[in-house]
C-alpha cells in the first residue's frame, strides 16, 4: 500500500545534520518516491553516506529548509519571491503534474472519458460550487451528488491545481484529506468523489496502469466537448509522462520539482548528491514514473552549485 510505502525506507532524523556524511530532506509527498529511489542508488556507490528522508507536504520541507531543521526540502509548487527573500535556494530535479482524478466506478465515466472536463468546469466543482451533481458536468446518467475533496496539508498539489484553476490552494473547497495517499485512499472509497493527486500515486509504476479503484478525468484542453485523440494520454504511466515532456499537458498542473536549502549547501555531501542527481540519477527518473529534465535545464541547474 502506499501508505506503507511511507513508513519505510527511510526515517526522517528530526532535525539538520552537523555530520558531514548526513543528509536530511523532507518535504513534498509528490518528489517523494523519486527522492528514496535516488538515495537507495546513492548509498550503492556511496556507503558511508547517510540520507534521511520524510513525506510531509511541500509546505513542511519549505519551513523545514528555512529554519534549518533539515539539509533539504522537497518542494513541489514555485518558489516565492517571500521565500526567496528568507534565504531558499533551489534546484529543479524532475517534472510531474498534478492529475484530476476520480472513483472508477462512477456511474457515468463512460461520458466523462468521452467528453472530459474543460477547466472552467474544475473551476465550478474545486472554486464556486456551482456544479454539485455529476449530472451536471456531461449531461450523462450519474444524477448523484459529487464529493469534492481537497488536501488539508500545505502541498505543491492543491498550490498548483489552484494555481491552474486561477486560484491558490486556500481557496479550494471539499472535504481536507493528508497527503497523496490520503486523498487516494479517499477517492478509491467513494464511488462519487473527486480530488487531485499527483502522478506516483496514481499509476503503478511496475504495471504503469492506473491503481485499483482510481481513474483520472480527461482534461478538454481544447474545450470543444470532446477529448481528441491528441488529448488522450491518460492510459498508462508513460503516455502521460509523455505529454508533459512534449507540453501536451498544461503547465500548471505540470511543473517542476525542487530540492530548497537555507542558502547554497554548504555540506560537501549535500552538494555531492544534488550534482549526482543532476548527472547519474536521471537515468533512474524514467522507472521511478516522473520525467526527466531537459539538457539546458540540466545545465542551468548545475550552475547555481558551482
Amino acid at each position: 500500500m502506499l501508505a506503507l510505502f511511507l513508513s519505510v525506507s527511510f526515517s526522517s532524523c528530526g532535525k539538520k545534520s552537523d555530520i558531514n556524511n548526513t543528509i536530511s530532506i523532507s518535504g513534498a509527498f509528490a518528489l517523494y518516491p523519486m527522492a528514496v529511489k535516488w538515495a537507495e542508488e546513492y548509498k550503492k556507490i556511496h556507503p558511508d553516506i547517510q540520507i534521511h528522508i520524510s513525506a510531509g507536504g511541500a509546505g513542511k520541507g519549505m519551513t523545514d529548509a528555512l529554519s534549518g531543521m533539515v539539509d533539504l526540502g522537497m518542494v513541489s509548487r514555485s518558489v516565492s519571491q517571500e521565500e526567496i527573500d528568507k534565504g531558499a535556494w533551489f534546484i529543479a530535479v524532475t517534472k510531474d503534474a498534478v492529475l484530476p482524478t476520480i472513483n472508477s466506478g462512477n456511474t457515468g465515466i463512460n461520458e466523462l472519458m468521452l467528453k472530459g472536463l474543460k477547466k472552467s468546469d474544475f473551476a465550478k466543482i474545486f472554486l464556486t460550487g456551482e456544479i454539485t451533481d455529476w449530472d451536471m458536468t456531461t449531461g450523462g446518467s450519474n444524477k448523484e451528488k459529487i464529493n469534492v475533496f481537497t488536501r488539508s496539508d500545505a502541498c505543491g498539489a492543491g498550490e498548483m491545481w489552484a494555481k491552474y484553476i486561477g486560484k491558490k490552494q486556500e481557496d479550494l473547497k471539499g472535504t481536507g484529506v493528508f497527503g497523496d495517499p490520503g486523498m487516494a485512499d479517499a477517492i478509491r472509497k467513494d464511488k462519487n468523489s473527486i480530488g487531485y493527486n499527483n502522478i506516483i500515486y496514481i499509476y503503478d509504476i511496475n504495471t504503469k496502469k492506473k491503481h485499483e479503484g482510481l481513474e483520472v478525468v480527461p482534461v478538454d484542453i481544447n474545450e470543444n466537448g470532446v477529448v481528441d485523440e491528441t488529448e488522450n494520454f491518460y492510459e498508462t504511466i508513460d503516455d502521460i509522462d509523455k505529454a508533459i515532456k512534449q507540453r501536451k499537458y498544461p503547465s500548471p498542473p505540470a511543473r517542476d520539482l525542487y530540492f530548497v536549502s537555507k542558502g547554497k549547501p554548504v555540506n560537501k555531501a549535500t552538494s555531492d548528491f544534488l550534482k549526482w542527481i543532476l548527472l547519474e540519477g536521471q537515468k533512474f527518473v524514467k522507472e521511478g514514473g516522473y520525467v526527466e529534465l531537459q539538457k539546458e535545464s540540466i545545465s542551468s541547474e548545475l550552475k547555481k552549485l558551482e
